[in-house]
C-alpha cells in the first residue's frame, strides 16, 4: 500500500502540473478515495462523531449483494459476470466523462448502481442492451439532476423501464429456467436452457399458483437477481442489522402489499394472487431490501417512510393485477421517488407549525 500511496501522490503531482492531464483529475480522487479513504471531516461540535462515508456505506451494499450475486452465477451461468462487467465500464465510463466536464468528483454510487442494474435484467438480456440501459440510467437517473446525492429517481430503475418501454419483446418474453441441478450454469450454457414463464406471469395468464419453495430457493425464472429470495432476505437483514438501510420502508411496504393482496384476492381473486405469492414472485423482495430503501429518493422523515410503503403496496398490488405489466414493483418505486419530496414536506408542515406573525 506504500507503494501505491506514492505512485498515487506522484501522479497527483504532475497533474498538478500539466493542464492537459488535470482534466483526469476527477480519476485520480476517485482514486485515492476508494483505496485510503476521504481526508474530508467535520469538526466535532456539534456533529455527532462517525466514520461512516459514501464508500462505507456502498462497499456495505455490495457485500449484502454477494449472496445474490454468487447465486446469479449459479443459476444462470458465468454470463452473468459479462452482464456486470459491461454494466460497470459503460456506466462508470458515463460518469466519469460528467466528472471531467463538471470538473467534480467521482463519487462511490456507481459502485452499487453498477451491480444493482444487471441484476434487475432478465438473463437473456444481450450485452449491447445492457450498455444502452445503464447508460441511459446514469445520464438521465442521476447525472442531469446533479449527481449522487441529488437524483430524484433510482438511476437503476431508470434504466430498467427505459429498457422496458424500448424493447419490450426482449425485456418481457423467453425467460430462461434457472439451472439449479449439480454445477448449474457454471457447467451449461444458453443453448441447454429451456424457456417458461415467470410466476407472475403463469398466474396472470393462466391461473397457475408457482411453489412457494421453489420460488423461495431460485427455481423459478425471472431476473438475474431476483430468484433466489433466501439471499435477498440475508442481504437485506444486513443492510439493517449495520444501519445502512432503515427497517420502516421494506417493514411498511412488506405489511401494506400483504393487506392490499389480501383485499384484492376477496374481490377479484381471478387477477389478484394471495399475499405470500405476491411476496415471493417478481422482484418485490429486491426492491424492497435493496431500492427502496435508498437514502437520496426515498422519504427521511418516519412517518413519510409509512405513507411511502403504503403507496408502493397499493401501487404494485394494482398495477400487477389490473395492468398490462405482469411486474409493478420497479414502476411503484419509480413513482414513490417522484412524491419523495413531497411526502417528506406534508410531514414536516404538519409537525412544525409555521410562526406567524
Amino acid at each position: 500500500m506504500k507503494f501505491l500511496r506514492r505512485l498515487l501522490d506522484d501522479l497527483g503531482n504532475r497533474l498538478e502540473r500539466n493542464k492537459f492531464l488535470k482534466k483526469i483529475k476527477p480519476i485520480w480522487l476517485a482514486s485515492d478515495e476508494f483505496f485510503f479513504g476521504t481526508d474530508k471531516v467535520a469538526r466535532p461540535i456539534p456533529h455527532i462523531v462517525d466514520y461512516i462515508d459514501i464508500k462505507r456505506y456502498m462497499s456495505f451494499v455490495v457485500i449484502a449483494l454477494l449472496p445474490v450475486v454468487i447465486a446469479s452465477i449459479y443459476f444462470w451461468g458465468l454470463r452473468v459476470i459479462s452482464i456486470i462487467l459491461v454494466s460497470y465500464i459503460f456506466g462508470g465510463i458515463t460518469e466519469v466523462i460528467f466528472a471531467i466536464v463538471r470538473k467534480k468528483e467521482i463519487h462511490e454510487g456507481f459502485l452499487v448502481t453498477g451491480l444493482i442494474f444487471p441484476l434487475i435484467l432478465p438473463p437473456t438480456v444481450p450485452l449491447w442492451v445492457v450498455a444502452v440501459g445503464v447508460v441511459f440510467g446514469v445520464m438521465f437517473g442521476k447525472e442531469m439532476f446533479g449527481g449522487t446525492g441529488r437524483n430524484i429517481f433510482n438511476p437503476a430503475i431508470v434504466g430498467r423501464i427505459f429498457l422496458t418501454v424500448a424493447f419490450p419483446n426482449i425485456m418481457t418474453s423467453n425467460w430462461q429456467a434457472p439451472f439449479s441441478q449439480g454445477l448449474g450454469g457454471l457447467v451449461k450454457f444458453s443453448a441447454d436452457a429451456i424457456t417458461s414463464a415467470t410466476p407472475l406471469a403463469l398466474f396472470k395468464n393462466e391461473k397457475i399458483t408457482t411453489d412457494i419453495l421453489s420460488m423461495f430457493l431460485g427455481g423459478v425464472p425471472g431476473c438475474i437477481g431476483e430468484t433466489f429470495r433466501l439471499g435477498i432476505i440475508i442481504g437485506g437483514i444486513f443492510l439493517i442489522l449495520t444501519k445502512i438501510s432503515n427497517w420502516r420502508l421494506p417493514l411498511s411496504y412488506l405489511i401494506f402489499l400483504a393487506i392490499f393482496s389480501v383485499l384484492g384476492n376477496h374481490f377479484v381473486s381471478e387477477k389478484i394472487a394471495l399475499p405470500l405469492s405476491q411476496i415471493l414472485s417478481g422482484g418485490f423482495l429486491f426492491g424492497a431490501c435493496f431500492m427502496v430503501t435508498d437514502p437520496v429518493t426515498s422519504p427521511f422523515t418516519k412517518a413519510g417512510k409509512w405513507i411511502a410503503g403504503l403507496l408502493l403496496g397499493l401501487t404494485t398490488v394494482l398495477i400487477r393485477g389490473l395492468s398490462g405489466y405482469v411486474e409493478g414493483v420497479m414502476f411503484s418505486i419509480l413513482l414513490v421517488n417522484a412524491l419523495a419530496p413531497l411526502i417528506d414536506r406534508i410531514i414536516l408542515d404538519l409537525k412544525y407549525k409555521r410562526i406567524v406573525r
